[in-house]
């Protein structure tokens, strides 16, 4: 179709204008093909995971690092954890300082073990009970009541009631004679067969004119101790235990020797 128009210098001509055509593509050649495939297999390969294959135009870049991730094995969450915390160092060995320290608390320990064993919190071993007894011919003589007690230096139940016997002397010594007579002094053969000594401890109660109301052999509970001594304080007639035997030492262990001085009780 065309319009005819005027031109400046009075001149006729046609204008043709051209209708819209249709684009058509070319098809490829054998070899644009090859190198379009070559292309897709490097930039369009599947994720091996989630089987997406990326577009067209991604940067080959970005997918390398996408299938470089993807090749890494899976961990799991907890042993991932496990390796990035600190390893354990494991058991710690004591150090020879600390092993010096052992050694001397085990040593004060020790100590004070032993001193409170000896000693019972102040008060004196088997010896000093004994060095400070009243002899046995002035109990006799002053007109009070009288433990009698036969001992050993080497008697083990003897030094076990070593503090029990000392308790009941500080409370009742006003009023009552503490005596202590060693079993290895010959000085004293006559007292043993007196009294029937056959095992040490043993704990004679006199009242006060010199007369046997009973006697007590070995290991018993402090009470036996105590109720015969005040029931001699109180001037009763008889005592709680008169005859009582508990763990002893045999007195024919004894270790006979005569002492210098005669008027040694020990």
């Amino acid at each position: 179709m065309a319009r005819v128009a005027s031109s400046p210098i009075g001149i006729h001509r046609p204008i043709h204008f051209r209708t819209q055509q249709t684009l058509h593509f070319m098809k490829p050649s054998n070899y644009q093909l090859k190198n379009i495939l070559k292309y897709q297999r490097i930039y369009c390969q599947p994720d091996p995971k989630t089987g997406d294959c990326c577009q067209p135009n991604s940067d080959p870049s970005e997918y390398a690092v996408k299938e470089e991730s993807s090749t890494e094995p899976s961990v799991d969450t907890e042993s991932s954890k496990a390796e990035v915390s600190a390893p354990s160092s494991g058991p710690e060995y004591p150090t020879r300082d600390f092993n010096r320290r052992v050694a001397l608390v085990s040593v004060l320990a020790a100590l004070g073990l032993f001193s409170s064993q000896r000693l019972d919190l102040g008060i004196p071993s088997l010896k000093d009970i004994t060095a400070v007894a009243l002899p046995y011919e002035e109990a006799l003589n002053n007109g009070k009541p009288t433990v009698v007690e036969f001992y050993a230096d080497w008697c083990e139940v003897c030094r076990e009631l070593a503090p029990d016997v000392y308790k009941v002397e500080q409370q009742y010594k006003d009023r009552v004679n503490f005596v202590m007579l060693n079993v290895d002094n010959t000085k004293w053969e006559q007292e043993l067969d007196e009294f029937g000594v056959e095992g040490i401890p043993h704990f004679a109660f006199l009242d006060k004119n010199g007369n046997e109301e009973g006697n007590v052999v070995g290991r018993l509970p402090r009470q036996y101790l105590l109720e015969n001594v005040d029931a001699l304080a109180r001037g009763e007639e008889s005592i709680p235990y008169a005859r009582a035997v508990g763990r002893y030492t045999s007195a024919e262990n004894r270790k006979v020797h005569q002492v210098s001085d005669p008027r040694s009780h020990g």
